[in-house]
Formats: C-alpha cells, structure tokens, sequence
C-alpha cells in the first residue's frame, strides 16, 4: 500500500467531479454530533491535529464494486477514479458540514479565538408553518452578533468564496472579522488528510480482507456492515436492499428490535451456525447468508405472525431477543397446510418461546445456548429423534418460576426479562381496553402505556418498591384511560371509567380479567391480596403456555 496526501481542496474537489466514491457495500452514516464537532476543531485549530489516515482503493477499467456517492455529495458522472474504504464518516461530515447540507442542525464557528476556534452546533427543527427554526441562525447580522458566523463560509472553492462575501456583506462584518474567516479559509483548503492507496491491480477479495481489517473509524464496524461486504463481494448483491426488500414484505418485523441483526441470527441458525461474532465474520458467510435468504423471509414472516398470536407485539414485550430469531428460524421449515405436522409445531413452538421467556436459560450465553435448541427442537419438527430433548426443557436445568417467585418480576419498561415475560402473558388473555373495550393488538398495543393497578402515590409509602414497581401491579391500557386515573384508588378509577363507558359491572370484569387482573381484589382495596391474588393468575397461565396449551381466552 502506498501512502501519500490530499488537501481538503482536492479531496473535495475529486468528490464534485465525482471522482472519489463509496462501496455500495459501505455503511450508511453513522457519526454523532460531537464526532462531527472534533473533526472540524481539529482542523481549525493552530497547530491542527490528525483525523486519521483514510484507505482508498483506485480504480481501473472497470469497477471492483458497485458505487455510490457520499452522502450529500452529487451523484458520479462516469467512472470514478478511488473506491473510499475507510473514512467515510469522516469525510462524509467534513462535506455535509462545509456545504451546510445537514439539515436537523447547523454548524457554526465561534469568533472568539482564531487560534483554537470553537464549533457550535445549533440544532433545528421546522415549526408548523413550514419555517426552518431558530430563524436567527439564516440571518447573518444576527448570528455575527452572537460571535460565530456558518462553518460553511470555510467551504473550498468558489461556492464557499461567494457564500463568504455576501454573508459578510451582509451582516455587516468588520477587517478584522474578514481576515480571521479568510484566514480559517486557507487552514481549511490547505489541510492535508493522509490515505492508503490499494493499486488498481487489487483483488476483489483483498480489498474487502483489508476493508474489514483495517476499518479504524471512530464508529467500528458491527458484524452486519461486515456481512454486508462479505455478501457483496460473494455475489454481487446488496444486502441493505435485501434487507429493504424484507421490510417491504414483512413490515411487522421491524416492532421486535434491529432487523439486520434478527436477519443475520436467523440465517445463521439456518445453516447450523451459532449466531455470533465467530459466525458472521467467516468468510463464506455472506454466501451461506445469501443461500437461505428466502428461507429468512419467509420465517420471520411466519414467525412474526406466530409471535402476535402469541400476544407478544413488539420488543417492549420481549422477554429475551432469542424468542424472535429462535421462532423465526423454526417456522422457516414448517409448512402452512393445516395439517397435524403444523398443529404439532405450534404446540412445540409455543412451549419453547415459553420457556425461553419465563426460566433463566437464556441469561447468559444466550446465543450458544439458543443454538444448541434450536439443533433440538428442529430435529422435533422434522420428526427425527427427539432424544435428547432441548436443554430449554430440562426443569432440572431450567425451573420455571413458583407463583411467589413472579414477585421478581419488575417494572416491564425497565427491560426486566420476567416483568416483561409478565405482562406478555397477561395480554395472552386478550388485554381488553379498560374504558374503550377494544382488544389488545399489535396496533393497539403501539397507543397504550403502562400503568399502575394501584397508583403509586397510594402504596408507595407503606410497601417496598420492587412490590409497588412490580409488573404485577402493572398494566397496558390506553393513554386516555392512564390519564384520568391519577392517584384514585382502583375502585374510584374503575366506577369512574365504567360510566363514562357505559359499561356495566360484568363488562369492566370481563376486560380486567382479560388481563389476568383479579376483579374483586383490586376493587376491594388491598393491595398485598390483589398481588398475591394475581400472582396465581399469571402463574396458572404461565403452566398452561410453557406446556404449549393454549390458556383461557376473551
């Protein structure tokens, strides 16, 4: 590799004529606001400071990789002359800062010391009229009031020397002022970034070994933007408009988490993989990836829908991620025919996803574990050995949880594993609205809020905390009906909202219970018999579904 340098002059200049690009199977833009901050000042600043080297990759002929332009940058005219592995973040934020092409926030300089100038980032919004707020920030004497003036009056070229002069025109500058911006100017343009150069003559499966390698930006690589290069590099293809395509097809995944992460554990238990680290980064596996890529979308489908049977919504009812990629890998080889095959798989589907919510298994080593029950509960579904069973099973290894031993589980917003386990189980009964009746759904679910059964101003006082906290006292209800309780007892809160709703006595019990809320204790008033009354009913629940019954339901 050979190392040489380019001031900011020319590397911007190289990214106008579209001369410089991305590998499309480069990550989208992943800086914060105060990495975009410490660039600039180091650059500023006299002495400046390093940002780092930047690996490139020149092209010849013909193009390794599929390209595409810098965020904010114009679209490539023809062929480019350098692929950007490495520095992307950087100078993605050097280009959209110096052409003002941020548009949640704009990046000022302060005037106050020219030798150590200080960035300024003002955020913005559009207020309700359509204008881009604060207004001050576009009025030039009214930001060189505040001391600071535009970062990108700094911009190299002629744009940035046009937008200089009239900026200063307008806001009515002083010599002095204009002398400290030409000068800051000048640091810019002449700034030299060092960088890498891979020859022409470099293999595709070189580059993408040192791209993966040699990636030294200040936000890693995860395992998916590695799979991404693997994947591209194999086959050519895209794994973001795969990963696009699956949106498209399953919306619905996107509620359980970060759906390049579910796609690659899917697709790693798929091939007989263990979804970790040592997995994604093999090699082979963006083709192993690619091969059962239909197979990934089709179980998440399925497995998405199963888990919405199952009254878990969306990720804030996730007990343990494994429930997702774990159903989803299952489902993938079970077909929908109605059949016995598929009754059987629901009945052992259930009993895992379960499982895995209510006992410990999956604590630690969650993707080991996940792998090896997932080996077992294929070879289930397949209808090959069943012995030895899934250690997930094993109530030796794994126990489920005494109805006293549900006082753990804790508040279900706090990603407490059996709280959220819990609730999950609650909504299994229906989860109707208190006041509107309406049953509990994955679209009903996204407008409801957790509340407390008996308010907290009411116990806190006189019981323990992970008691008035717990996901026992705890419910999801609409934010209308969460609104109005306040601190009234559960009898005042619930005779209120009965007659705003018309309902009668049999109606609000049918709705509470669908909770697995005990009616009568918690209209009685007190609160160590409502928990314990509940603690029975969530428990009663938990033994049917962790034996992949199907509980009572409203």
């Amino acid at each position: 590799m050979e190392a040489r340098a380019k001031t900011v002059e020319d590397w911007f200049a190289m990214i106008r004529d579209g001369q410089i690009t991305l590998p499309r199977f480069q990550r989208f833009e992943a800086w914060r606001v105060h990495q975009v901050e410490g660039v600039l000042e180091n650059i500023l600043r006299q002495p400046s400071l390093p940002i780092g080297t930047l690996l490139v990759l020149e092209v010849g002929d013909q193009e390794l990789f599929v390209s595409r332009s810098l965020s904010g940058a114009p679209e490539p005219r023809g062929r480019p002359q350098l692929h950007l592995l490495d520095g992307q973040q950087r100078m993605t934020a050097l280009w959209r800062a110096l052409t003002d092409n941020y548009q949640d926030f704009t990046v000022l300089v302060s005037l106050d010391d020219d030798m150590r100038p200080q960035i300024e980032i003002c955020r913005r919004y559009v207020s309700k009229s359509g204008t881009r707020m604060p207004l001050w920030v576009d009025e030039p004497a009214q930001t060189f009031a505040r001391k600071c003036f535009p970062v990108s009056l700094l911009c190299p070229g002629s744009k940035g020397e046009h937008a200089m002069d009239t900026w200063t025109e307008s806001a009515g500058t002083d010599k002095a002022t204009d002398k400290i911006i030409i000068k800051l100017r000048q640091r810019v343009a002449s700034y030299s970034i060092p960088f890498h150069s891979l020859p022409v003559s470099t293999e595709q499966e070189t580059a993408l070994d040192v791209f993966i390698k040699m990636n030294t930006s200040a936000s890693p690589l995860k395992d998916f933007d590695i799979v991404v290069a693997q994947l591209e590099g194999a086959i050519g293809n895209s794994l973001h408009d795969m990963i696009e395509d699956l949106h498209d097809k399953v919306p619905s995944v996107r509620d359980y988490g970060r759906v390049e992460d579910i796609a690659l554990a899917v697709g790693a238990l798929l091939n007989d993989k263990p979804p970790l680290k040592r997995t994604y980064l093999d090699p082979s596996f963006g083709t192993d990836l690619a091969n059962v890529w239909d197979k990934v979308v089709l179980g998440l489908s399925q497995g998405v829908a199963f888990l919405r049977d199952e009254s878990i919504y969306n990720e804030k009812l996730l007990p343990t991620e494994v429930v997702v990629y774990l159903t989803s890998a299952l489902w993938a080889n079970i077909p929908l025919d109605g059949t016995d095959e598929e009754g059987r798989a629901r009945t052992l589907i259930r009993k895992a996803i379960w499982r895995a919510s209510f006992t410990d298994r999956y604590l630690k080593t969650a993707t080991t574990r996940a792998f090896a029950d997932y080996r077992a509960l294929k070879n289930i579904v397949d209808g090959l050995d069943a012995r030895p069973l899934p250690d997930l099973f094993d109530e030796s290894q794994n126990a489920l949880p005494k109805a006293n031993e549900l006082l753990r589980g804790g508040w279900p917003g706090r990603k407490d594993r059996l709280g959220r386990a819990i609730m999950a189980a609650s909504l299994n009964g229906g989860g109707y609205d208190f006041a509107d009746g309406g049953k509990a759904t994955a679209d009903r679910v996204r407008q409801r809020e957790y509340h407390h059964l008996f308010p907290r101003s009411l116990v806190e006082h006189s019981f323990p905390d992970h008691l008035v906290n717990s996901a026992l006292n705890c419910a999801l209800i609409s934010w209308k009906t969460n609104r109005k309780i306040a601190a009234k007892t559960p009898k005042q809160y619930i005779d209120e909202r009965a007659a705003d709703a018309n309902a009668t006595q049999e109606e609000v019990r049918f709705r509470l219970e669908s909770h697995l809320v005990p009616y009568d204790e918690l209209i009685n008033g007190d609160f160590e018999t409502f928990i314990a009354a509940r603690c029975e009913k969530i428990h009663a629940s938990m033994e049917k579904l962790t034996q992949g019954l199907i509980p009572l339901r409203y």
